[in-house]
């Protein structure tokens, strides 16, 4: 009788052809075909999550509401003040001690906006990332519960879900950011007194049309997600990968492969045959390889950023008669963190143009900060695909895993989710420190504007972009320890490692056979697999014993 402990190196599909010739010259796909696997393998329970689709829909809601008022703010303000129109928000005296604060109200108001924007963005990203993984299922193209939302298409050019629509939202994001930096700014109100005196008021206003573009930007992709949402059938709104994956296979469009119970996401290239539990695991970046691209391109921006605060410091040195300069070098003294009167610095201005000037403006935004946003965009596939196979490791620890979650839990309880989640705002507000944007105004019609690059606050966001690189590569790079095959949120992989479905799930050790043992998933605690022995799947040790006979 062959031993339990057969090595994996022995085994091939000719092993298996010899036993069957002895049996009476059966095939090797019919042996395959009646290893049917014989634990309970039902999915009708999964999770369709209506709970995320609430969310998601109010978050949509939400949207459309904000988007609406800017729209309507943006119309007014034109309508009344024409294309270079601001809109006062209050007034202050020119002698108060409230004049000092106005900045600063400016900056506070403007980074209020980036948070609504932010969590517009969110809610729309969450309901088109659901859409495009219904549609990439539904074309058989669905490899990882998380993909690059908006450089991952379905089939079709008129698709919401297409490329087309996709790099109309990509653009669409980044105009959103750029016109939440140049909608609030600070007016001087002209007021005669009763003696006849000239008095000029300042005041806190907003720009009619960034806020119009705003409202359009955030409108129209709400328009693409709903139309995505629309187009295809969604199976479930959770963002679990095993709620997705139980979805699939309930409904026929994922089939669980047999003899591969011990097989991770790196092996799909390799035969998948029987094999012996690993004692380390593939790091993220071999098992997906859309992690390489971002981590590359987050690589990319922090040498491009660096570049930017070279090129600075060199036209400060080398055209200072052509450019507005300032007299401060940059030195440890001179350094900080907030910009300040010394701080070494470059400028230019744009003239008043009308709406020739705007496209100037925004393209000068868009072509230095949308490197940034489509960056922190990406590092979203490096967290989801760690935070789903962390999840998945949870299935061999003593509280198990537990399949449903609430769908705003991750993002205040996961460490990286929880730390993408402060980077967002924190480095586009760094961006905001680097790139100031001056303005002057007068009886609510913006007159001129002056574009202020400082090298130090550059400097300190290529700094803050390096660490935060150097951070996602590391986990990247990380190779989990343990026999557990890494699946990284592989639809299939997961299909395969799961035998049996349940709300709380631990993964181990099954079945004894010969020569072939079997791990997968239960119910309840299961004890360790054996490092010497081989996995192959259940009913696998069955298939030698029936040839011999």
């Amino acid at each position: 009788m062959a031993s339990p402990n057969r090595t994996e190196g022995n085994w091939n599909p000719s092993s298996l052809l010899v036993y069957n010739a002895l049996s009476g010259h059966q095939d090797f796909d019919s042996t395959i075909s009646d290893a049917k696997p014989i634990a309970d393998t039902r999915t009708d329970f999964y999770d369709r999550s209506l709970t995320s689709r609430r969310y998601a829909l109010v978050g949509m809601a939400c949207s459309i509401i904000f988007s609406c008022l800017c729209i309507i703010t943006g119309i007014v303000t034109l309508a009344s003040h024409g294309i270079m129109g601001a809109t006062p928000l209050n007034t202050v005296g020119s002698d108060s001690k409230e004049y000092s604060a106005l900045p600063l109200l400016a900056e506070i108001l403007t980074l209020m906006l980036d948070l609504i924007v932010t969590l517009c963005t969110e809610s729309i990203g969450f309901v088109h990332g659901i859409s495009l993984c219904s549609a990439l299922a539904s074309e058989s193209r669905l490899r990882f519960n998380t993909n690059l939302r908006l450089l991952t298409a379905a089939r079709g050019w008129y698709n919401p879900n297409g490329t087309l629509f996709n790099g109309i939202s990509a653009v669409l994001l980044i105009i959103s950011y750029s016109s939440a930096s140049l909608i609030v700014f600070v007016d001087q109100q002209v007021q005669l007194g009763l003696d006849g005196s000239v008095q000029f008021r300042p005041n806190v206003t907003i720009a009619g049309l960034p806020v119009l573009t705003l409202g359009v930007a955030l409108l129209l992709q709400v328009m693409i997600a709903f139309s995505a949402m629309r187009a295809v059938k969604i199976l479930t709104w959770s963002s679990s990968p095993f709620d997705l994956t139980a979805a699939l296979v309930h409904h026929t469009q994922l089939t669980p492969a047999t003899f591969r119970c011990m097989r991770r996401v790196s092996d799909l290239d390799t035969y998948g045959g029987p094999a012996k539990p690993p004692e380390t695991q593939p790091s993220a970046w071999h098992a997906h390889h859309s992690i390489r691209k971002v981590v590359i391109f987050l690589w990319v921006i922090v040498a491009a950023y660096a570049g930017w605060a070279a090129l600075v410091m060199y036209l400060w040195d080398h055209y200072s008669i052509n450019l507005l300069v300032s007299p401060h070098s940059l030195t440890l003294r001179t350094w900080s963190f907030i910009h300040e009167y010394d701080n070494n610095f470059i400028a230019y201005s744009v003239l008043s143009g009308g709406f020739a000037m705007w496209i100037v403006l925004f393209a000068n935004i868009a072509a230095v900060q949308g490197p940034l946003t489509l960056g922190l965009h990406c590092s979203e596939l490096i967290v989801n695909v760690i935070r789903d196979e962390r999840q998945w490791r949870c299935a061999t620890r003593r509280q198990g895993l537990r399949v449903a979650t609430n769908p705003l839990k991750p993002i205040f309880t996961h460490p990286l989710c929880l730390i993408l989640f402060i980077a967002k705002p924190f480095l586009h507000w760094m961006f905001g420190l680097s790139f100031d944007i001056g303005t002057y105004a007068s009886i609510d019609t913006l007159d001129e504007f002056l574009i202020v690059m400082y090298t130090a606050q550059i400097w300190n966001l290529c700094i803050a972009l390096f660490i935060l690189t150097c951070f996602f590569t590391f986990i990247s790079l990380r190779r989990p320890h343990g026999p557990q095959p890494a699946a990284y949120g592989h639809l299939q992989t997961l299909a395969n490692l799961v035998d049996e479905w349940s709300p709380v799930m631990w993964w181990g050790h099954k079945e004894d056979g010969i020569p072939y043992c079997h791990a997968g998933t239960s119910d309840h605690p299961l004890p360790d697999v054996k490092m010497d022995c081989v996995y192959a799947g259940s009913g696998a040790g069955s298939l030698v014993p029936r040839a011999l006979s």
